[in-house]
């Protein structure tokens, strides 16, 4: 179609630089076709404000063909089908029932059990002054303590689970494919534990509720909803990590929040519009022929967003490639935990496990400086780094 750009995400200019590639297509047009060889064609909303009305328009829809599914032994698909696959009125009675436990109210209480992770994981790293990896030795660890610790998931049990928090770290595949049955029949352990024995936990808030109304919520849905949060979960991983390389490679900002830290949580929103790690939203397929900003798109065909430059909408932010850890996030609200009714639900635990890893990174080590310059791993849909060597 005249006027619609077209982007091949196997071309080398566009692994190394999405941002840039899905920035001059928003400069030609609100839609942009993306083709990726073996996958066919994909298109994807380049601009804030049609990107925004796409993500809560109920004709898009997500579905099973919205992802990549590893493969897994027949007994376990039962528990493939996750709320991120389901729309309207299913959709919301699972999200109501977890909803309860990502409250920024309860979340704020959770605040000083991260602390306690953050800090144990801090006083693991060697202090010899030799370069330590954030990613491994911090980054990577950190959010599947925390889901454990939320979700109740016992001690005992908790290294295991960080073998599947790397498993799922890694991206679809073998190493993936093979760490979901574990995580599952972890996932029934420990609902069978909290059967018996009850804690201030998610699992246990879970069954206090199936037990009094089992229509609400079926055992195969507890399983599914236990082994989702774990997957998601994992998204600070790249969000704290290009976070911290985004501030050692902006010495003026860094230095900025050096001197008010109370510019914490502002600055957590700005880096995350910045160098939040998702680049293109789940893709959606619509129920009918619709138009996106003018451009008619078939019915059927998947839609994503384009999240990473969709932040970047100079329609919406003032010098939009400007990192600037004073900017009001109030001011547009940003994409990078989605929007409409396929929210981001653990937005509130991201941003507070952001703030407390930063906040203690930059507290603790007043020296902290990169070992090596940070390497972008070459990906059209996720900003991710392949290690952040650090002094501390």
């Amino acid at each position: 179609m005249d006027g619609v750009p077209e982007i091949d995400l196997s071309d080398l200019g566009v692994l190394e630089d999405p941002l840039a590639a899905y920035g001059r297509a928003r400069e030609q047009s609100p839609v942009a076709r993306l083709i990726a060889p073996g996958f066919g064609t994909m298109w994807a909303v380049t601009r804030h404000a049609d990107a925004k009305s796409m993500l809560a328009d109920p004709r898009f829809r997500l579905s099973s063909a919205s992802f990549m599914r590893p493969e897994v032994p027949e007994e376990y698909l039962v528990y493939m089908r996750t709320m991120q696959e389901m729309d309207g009125a299913e959709h919301l009675r699972l999200r109501r029932l977890v909803a309860p436990a990502f409250t920024p109210r309860r979340i704020a209480w959770f605040r000083s059990r991260i602390e306690r992770i953050v800090d144990g994981l801090l006083d693991g790293l060697p202090a010899d002054g030799s370069p330590v990896d954030l990613l491994t030795d911090f980054a990577r660890p950190l959010p599947i303590d925390v889901i454990c610790e939320l979700v109740g998931i016992p001690e005992a049990d908790r290294a295991q689970w960080r073998e599947y928090g790397a498993a799922v770290a890694s991206g679809s595949g073998e190493k993936l494919a093979k760490a979901i049955p574990g995580i599952m029949e972890g996932a029934k352990q420990a609902i069978a534990r909290r059967r018996q024995e009850p804690g201030p936990d998610l699992i246990s808030d879970l069954i206090r509720v199936q037990e009094d109304d089992g229509d609400r919520l079926g055992d195969a849905e507890l399983v599914t909803l236990v082994w989702q949060l774990v997957l998601a979960g994992q998204t600070p991983i790249n969000l704290i990590v290009n976070a911290v390389a985004t501030l050692l490679t902006h010495p003026d900002q860094l230095g900025a929040l050096r001197a008010d830290p109370a510019l914490l949580p502002r600055a957590v929103e700005e880096l995350t519009r910045w160098c939040g790690p998702q680049l293109l939203a789940i893709p959606r397929f619509p129920s009918e022929d619709v138009e996106v900003g003018g451009v008619p798109i078939p019915k059927g065909v998947p839609v994503t967003a384009a999240i990473g430059c969709a932040n970047r909408d100079p329609r919406v932010y003032p010098d939009p490639d400007r990192l600037d850890l004073r900017r009001d996030p109030e001011s547009s609200g940003h994409l990078a935990y989605a929007h409409g009714p396929h929210f981001c639900l653990g937005a509130p635990l991201a941003r507070l496990e952001t703030e407390v890893a930063l906040g203690a990174l930059l507290r603790r080590f007043p020296g902290l400086s990169l070992a090596a310059p940070p390497a972008r791993l070459p990906d059209p849909g996720t900003w991710r780094l392949a290690s952040l060597p650090v002094t501390v």
